[in-house]
């Protein structure tokens, strides 16, 4: 039987059903997917991407607590979550649904989000 995503110390109910909508349906897939490949399907099923639930997801994913990730980790994982946001931009369709949509239309009229 599958394990429940909330099995996972760090994921509650609400990021939970996230990545249920994104086809992670169990523990297992996401472990087997990886944190990367995981929060890019996140973006894509539409669900707004946040840097701190990008980090809590890779330190919950290594067992450790989300806070516990500081310094040139931090640093580095940020890198790697801007990658993946330009990544989801790019392969997003014009006709999904979601933040990324938004942010996509915003940033071409020049009143997007400041980065």
């Amino acid at each position: 039987m599958p394990t429940p995503l909330t099995d996972i110390n760090g994921i509650g109910p609400a990021t939970a059903e996230g990545f249920q909508r994104a086809g992670i349906p169990d523990a297992e897939t996401l472990r087997e997917l990886g944190a990367d490949a995981a929060y890019l399907a996140w973006m894509r099923a539409g669900n707004p991407p946040h840097f701190i639930g990008y980090y809590a997801l890779v330190m919950a994913l290594q067992g450790r607590p989300w806070n516990d990730c500081r310094g040139a980790e931090k640093d580095s994982l940020r890198e790697r979550f801007d990658a993946l946001k330009a990544e989801a931009r790019q392969r997003t369709p014009a006709n999904e649904k979601g933040h990324l949509q938004l942010e996509a239309a915003l940033d071409e009229i020049g009143v997007g989000l400041r980065r």
